[in-house]
């Protein structure tokens, strides 16, 4: 069966003390708490440097069972002109220390910057560098690119080739690919706002309940950007993630939405 992860990004934000950690609430303790109230977290720390071995142990152990972690991939692979020359860090990557995670390893998120256009010969020649298991685990990546170029059905051909997922971003200021193009789905939402208790309206929170439940079932949602025809496919699973926006409210609104998909 299909499994529908919600979360945010990261749990270290001193705002959501007293918000949405409990007053008094040791530092130490904040991960342990986030993953006993989401189903997961998409970590922007591997996005700037290196973690220690020690530290993937370290969330694998205070984590419960079922929860996993998106990684954000090194943007030393990301962020380069020839992205071809890129397999060097994408190695060191995965000997890092990730597959500590264990079965707590989720998707990798390689987020382009949005200058980066899409060229066919330098993106297929990444794909082909992103490897599709590690130390005997099978490997989930997805792609998040932010320039209106990537609105092509090229790439989309080559995301699906690799079974690589173009990540869906809504509510924000980035160009959306909604296509599904892997046997998981990868969204990012973007839009919580003060005024809101729980970050959106509860007819927002009902709508991408909604989406996440038929992207589980295989089916592709209504109200979203398709650059093709969108045909449904297989069951899949989904990773959906609270992002910027008006952050304060982020827990509130993934919290609210997997109230919505018990």
């Amino acid at each position: 069966m299909s499994k529908i992860h919600i979360g945010i990004g990261g749990w270290t934000f001193e705002p959501w003390r007293g918000s949405f950690y409990p007053e008094g609430l040791a530092q130490k303790r904040e991960l342990e708490y986030a993953s006993s109230q989401l189903t997961s977290i998409e970590v922007n720390g591997t996005y700037y440097g290196s973690q220690k071995p020690e530290s993937f142990q370290k969330w694998h152990d205070e984590t419960p069972n079922g929860f996993v972690f998106s990684l954000k991939a090194p943007r030393y692979a990301t962020n380069r002109k020839v992205l071809a020359d890129a397999g060097e860090t994408i190695e060191r990557f995965f000997n890092s220390g990730v597959m500590l995670l264990g079965d707590k390893l989720g998707p990798i998120n390689w987020q382009f910057m949005a200058t980066k256009k899409f060229d066919p010969a330098d993106f297929g020649a990444f794909l082909n560098l992103l490897p599709a298991t590690h130390e005997g685990r099978t490997l989930r990546h997805a792609i998040e690119v932010r320039h209106d170029s990537f609105r092509d059905p090229e790439f989309l051909d080559m995301a699906r080739a690799h079974n690589v997922a173009v990540v869906i971003s809504a509510d924000g200021e980035f160009p959306q690919i909604a296509d599904p193009t892997a046997d998981f789905i990868y969204a990012r939402i973007m839009g919580t706002v003060e005024d809101e208790p729980l970050g959106y309206s509860p007819a927002a929170l009902d709508l991408w309940a909604e989406r996440a439940r038929i992207w589980a079932a295989g089916g592709v949602p209504d109200g979203l950007d398709y650059i093709g025809d969108p045909a449904p496919s297989g069951a899949r699973d989904v990773y959906l993630y609270v992002i910027s926006g008006h952050k304060v409210r982020n827990p509130h609104a993934a919290m609210a939405l997997i109230e919505r998909l018990r």
